[in-house]
C-alpha cells in the first residue's frame, strides 16, 4: 500500500473539514493558548525578580 489515509476525528459521523476551516480552528486555539501564556507571564512579572536575580537598581 503506497497511499495511507488518516481517520477523521470523530468516527464514521464526523463531517469532513476543509483545509481553510481546520487552518481557522488551529490558529484560534493557538491564539488561545498566547493569550493564557502571555496573562501568566504577567502576573508572574507583577511579583517581581526573585530575590538574587542580579537586577540592576537604577
Amino acid at each position: 500500500m503506497s497511499e495511507e489515509t488518516v481517520p477523521q476525528e470523530g468516527g464514521a459521523d464526523a463531517r469532513p473539514t476543509g483545509l481553510l476551516q481546520r487552518m481557522e480552528e488551529l490558529m484560534a486555539a493557538l491564539n488561545a493558548d498566547l493569550s493564557a501564556l502571555d496573562a501568566d507571564l504577567r502576573s508572574a512579572g507583577d511579583q517581581g525578580p526573585p530575590s538574587g536575580a542580579g537586577g540592576r537598581a537604577d
